[in-house]
């Protein structure tokens, strides 16, 4: 596979990770997926710069080392007030190694002027030098993670010899409908499968298994708010506070 056009490749490490799909993390336990979800790497890539003129895709992750789980009572804090037991199963001390590349969102049309791919390949590769823009999380909120530039497929990883390892079915990410042009919000399912450490993520609209979600109205920008200061990602949940950035662009 070619690298593709203004495309990063980082690493991202952590202590713990937790990546869950959605709609079990309504209920009190929480159960880690064994490899990253396509959507918290993207969270992850926007993470480190992000602007509504493009959309990042997840094009691979590697696995770097063993995959271990452990389990922790937690006390979230209930709706209604107070705290519960629930029992989260982590994964521990995770790395990996991502190849990401961005795209022009064609449903920001009001955005056409910014796009200048090399403005924000390079504004991009530098966040990245300074380890993301906002806070690296693995999955959610209470994951610290941390990131920095690394060449893909360099270094000994856990799985390389390994052929293959089938993960069943898993979530894939969002449809929002600032970036498919549908006022709904649809979830996509997928079945990765890992070769020698490396999954092949599949493009969102090659996902054949989709569930609607609700309704929802796409978030519009135009050039006088574009640029944004506060981007906080946790897991799906994205906060954008407008705000001017100072000495970017």
């Amino acid at each position: 596979m070619e690298t593709p056009k203004n495309s990063i490749q980082f690493k991202v490490l952590g202590r713990y990770a937790l990546f869950t799909d959605p709609i079990t993390k309504i209920g009190g336990e929480r159960c880690s997926y064994h490899v990253p979800t396509y959507e918290a790497l993207k969270g992850i890539a926007k993470s480190i710069y992000w602007k509504p003129t493009f959309i990042w895709y997840i094009d691979k992750v590697r696995v770097m080392k063993p995959i271990r789980t452990q389990t922790k009572g937690m006390k979230p804090i209930k709706i209604t007030g107070g705290n519960d037991l629930a029992i989260y199963t982590y994964l521990i001390d995770v790395e990996y190694q991502v190849l990401a590349h961005f795209e022009w969102n064609d449903y920001q049309t009001e955005l056409v002027k910014d796009r200048i791919g090399g403005k924000h390949y390079h504004i991009a590769h530098r966040m990245l030098e300074r380890g993301g823009r906002q806070d690296i999380f693995l999955g959610t909120r209470d994951c610290q993670g941390y990131v920095e530039p690394c060449e893909f497929g360099e270094g000994k990883g856990f799985y390389d010899d390994i052929d293959e390892v089938a993960f069943g079915l898993m979530f894939h990410g969002f449809d929002y409908p600032d970036e498919t042009g549908h006022n709904e919000l649809v979830t996509r399912l997928w079945n990765p499968i890992m070769k020698h450490g490396i999954i092949e993520f599949c493009r969102p609209e090659e996902c054949t298994i989709r569930k609607f979600v609700r309704f929802m109205q796409a978030k519009k920008f135009g050039l006088n708010n574009n640029n944004i200061r506060d981007v906080t990602v946790d897991y799906n949940d994205i906060i954008i506070n407008a705000g001017k950035e100072d000495g970017i662009l």
